[in-house]
């Protein structure tokens, strides 16, 4: 597009901001334009968050200056940023579940007539707000708490809408979306562009990064290291400003075929409430991809492995021994090891420290005092092995960075040598610089003679990392798929447009 540029709707100049005495911004700049999606990107820790909650006014910077629609601003707090038309959608979602949408949208600010709520204004206007952004068979009235994450998203999106927003702030939108749900998301940031709203995206995923913004700017320890144009740079470049290094490669050598081992695990017609005729194996030395859509049965199939939601039907053998894994602590002692994909919900207690939190496995399997000491050596050697960032084995667990988090759980499996390692999204919210770590530890763990059962709902992760793949839908294998094939493939069994082929 020719012609002069609009002037930026926000501009942050020089801002820092420092907590306890640690520098987490240091001199950021960053501009968005009205019709303009500009994305930033970086490392676990490298400020995105700080930053995104200096420019909807949860924090003030220490330093700088915040300009808002030409003006300087100086937000006392969240409220005056959304009174002057900054909405943010967080990746942890704020609604109210068991209130309907018009009354989450309007929620504080309800419409009123002679002294009560006007019930009828509040579901018009939320119909219109829901129809402006493309999402008019949403029913206002509808409980939230019966919605889809996607279309919860919607609802706080419409909730800034409702304050006359000009600016608007999403915080790894897609996290906890499936594939067709995130090009719902995109189709509804492109709309919001296009009405000349000013969007600020942040996301580790690269690929929306390069699908949905005009520019992008790279943190990295809390400093504004490059603002790029999209069209003028590429993956690799931006890999290099978020981790001061060139990484070789996004993943690690596939497993060469003489380093396929033994068959570790077999699964012979396995079923629960959520899966059906399950027949797999999983040989020593290989990463065994699982892929499908949400709701397919990849996360049942790592839980039932693990013995979190057993199978109830079929055999299970495990070194050619018959397994019976009705809990957790039968799979540990056989020596399965599992990594949930709820990493908050179900991997880390959040209040206690980065070494009670990488002991847990180990005093489960092990209650009593005995070998505790040599235990807590062989953590802290792991720790160091992972190249755990933290102030010190005694800092919660909840003030690391996801990527660290998810070293010091892996840590935690490590120390019980287990020969079969069940990954339910390794990666899932950890930064570029984290996952290439996880997944070179991961093949490191192959090597040296585990079997690795990995899901994945990142197709470029599941193509880049698996010896073999097998796709689920339904319930069901819907089919078997060798390295090197494509996510064309997998889409296609994941939909169920090819004929089955499983093995």
């Amino acid at each position: 597009m020719s012609g002069p540029l609009p002037p930026p709707l926000l501009a942050l100049r020089g801002i820092g901001k420092s907590f306890l005495g640690v520098r987490v911004l240091d001199g950021v700049d960053l501009q968005v334009r009205p019709g303009e999606v500009h994305a930033v990107v970086g490392e676990n820790g490298a400020g995105k968050s700080t930053l995104m909650k200096v420019a909807s006014g949860v924090h003030r910077p220490d330093e700088g200056t915040v300009e808002f629609a030409g003006a300087p601003r100086t937000f006392r707090g969240p409220r005056e940023a959304r009174q002057a038309g900054i909405g943010i959608v967080h990746q942890e979602l704020t609604l109210l579940p068991e209130r309907t949408v018009a009354q989450n949208v309007w929620l504080g600010r309800e419409p009123l007539r002679r002294g009560l709520v006007d019930r009828a204004a509040m579901l018009s206007r939320t119909a219109g707000l829901l129809a402006s952004v493309g999402e008019g068979s949403l029913p206002p009235g509808t409980r939230v708490g019966r919605l889809g994450v996607a279309q919860q998203q919607v609802v706080e999106i419409v909730k800034a809408l409702a304050l006359d927003a000009r600016l608007l702030i999403l915080d790894e939108p897609t996290a906890a979306l499936a594939d067709h749900e995130v090009d719902q998301l995109y189709a509804l940031v492109r709309r919001l562009r296009d009405q000349g709203m000013g969007v600020l995206y942040v996301s580790h995923r690269l690929k929306e990064v390069f699908d949905l913004s005009s520019r992008i700017t790279v943190l990295k320890d809390g400093r504004a290291v490059a603002t790029l144009d999209t069209a003028d740079t590429n993956a690799d470049q931006l890999v290099r400003h978020m981790v001061g290094r060139e990484l070789p490669t996004y993943y690690p050598a596939l497993a060469r075929p003489e380093e396929r081992g033994p068959v570790r695990l077999t699964v012979q017609g396995g079923g629960n409430r959520k899966l059906h005729g399950i027949d797999l194996k999983l040989h020593a030395g290989q990463v065994l991809g699982v892929g499908g859509l949400q709701g397919s049965g990849r996360s049942a199939l790592a839980r039932a492995l693990f013995g979190a939601a057993p199978f109830t039907t079929g055999r299970v053998t495990v070194d050619g021994t018959p397994l019976r894994p009705r809990s957790p602590r039968a799979a540990m002692r056989a020596g399965i090891a599992y990594v949930s994909e709820d990493r908050k919900g179900e991997g880390i207690v959040a209040g206690q420290s980065v070494l009670d939190n990488a002991l847990l496995a180990g005093r489960a399997l092990h209650p009593a005092r005995t070998g505790r000491g040599a235990r807590t050596t062989r953590i802290r050697e792991l720790l160091a092995a992972v190249d755990l960032r933290a102030a010190g084995e005694d800092q919660e667990i909840r003030f690391l960075s996801g990527g660290n988090q998810q070293k010091v759980v892996l840590a935690r499996w490590l120390a019980l040598a287990p020969r079969i390692l069940l990954f339910d999204e390794p990666t899932r919210g950890i930064d570029v610089g984290a996952k290439s770590a996880i997944h070179d530890l991961v093949r490191r763990l192959a090597r040296d003679g585990a079997a690795v059962l990995m899901v994945s709902s990142e197709l470029p992760e599941l193509l880049g990392m698996s010896d073999r793949i097998i796709v689920m839908r339904d319930g069901r294998i819907a089919g078997e798929l060798p390295a090197g094939a494509t996510e064309e493939d997998v889409v296609r069994l994941a939909v169920g447009t090819v004929r089955e082929t499983a093995g």
